[in-house]
Parts: structure tokens; sequence; C-alpha cells
């Protein structure tokens, strides 16, 4: 049987992420794993910068700041149900860092959601999770949300 000493739980505070951080967390309890709770976000500039919209130099911090709030948020759940959690977080593409972090904390399983805030990108770029199941470099438990 595997083990897993390390769950990875990519989270973008979603009802779907929501749900895999509740499997994640019934995993890490069976197992004995620590979780490591990863949240990527994006800010580009570049999608502004042909309408000659600046982006204050203190948004990126602001952004970043607001995101590790709700991830100390989300690793609080995490420790009320006794588990073992780290966080990470990330200003690079999902997909990437998903696949990357794995591989640096030496994860032996990834868990998240099958959707997520992406919207109408899913339909142009496929999703997240379905980009990191082909490129990920252990086992990536995908969770429904309840009712889909």
């Amino acid at each position: 049987m595997m083990e897993f000493r390390k769950i990875l739980v990519p989270v973008d505070f979603s009802k779907y992420s929501e749900e895999a951080l509740q499997q994640a967390i019934e995993l890490a309890k069976a197992f004995g794993s620590e979780l490591h709770l990863l949240h990527c976000y994006q800010i580009n500039p570049a999608a502004v910068s042909p309408y000659g919209i600046v982006i204050p130099e203190n948004f990126e911090h602001d952004v970043r700041m607001a995101a590790l709030r709700r991830l100390a948020e989300w690793r609080d759940k995490a420790i009320a149900a006794g588990c073992k959690v780290q966080e990470h977080i990330s200003a690079h593409f999902p997909t990437e860092e998903i696949a990357a972090v794995a591989e640096q904390i030496g994860a032996d399983l990834i868990v998240m959601g099958t959707r997520g805030l992406t919207g109408i990108k899913h339909v142009l770029l496929g999703s997240v999770a379905e980009r990191t199941i082909r490129i990920a470099p252990c086992p990536v438990l995908t969770v429904k949300s309840p009712g889909e």
C-alpha cells in the first residue's frame, strides 16, 4: 500500500478546493501525513499595458498579503483538524508551480479540486487540474464538489 507522507493541496479558495482540502485532511489523518497548502496568485501587468493603465507599486504586495491571510485561514482549518501543515505561496502560473513545489517537497500525492476560479479560461486553456495531471511528478487525486 502506498504511503502518503507529504500531501500537496493547491488551493484557489473556491468551493472545489475547499472540498479537496477536506479530503486531504482525512487522508492526512489516516496516514499521519503532513499537508502542504499552495496558493498561486497571478498579476498580469501585460494584460493592462495596452490601455495605458499603470499598476501601483504596492499592488502586488497588497495582493500577496491578502492571499497570505486567506491561506492562513485555510491552514488554521487543517491545524484544528489535527494536521501538520506548511504553507507555500507563489505568483507563478499554477500548473507549473504545483509540479515544481511537488517535486521540491517530495510530495507523495497532490489533492486538488476538479475545477476552480478559472471561468472562461477553462474553455480556452483546459483546467489547471487537467494540466497538472499531465506533468505532476506524483499521483494526483482530483476531487469533485458535492453535487457535481
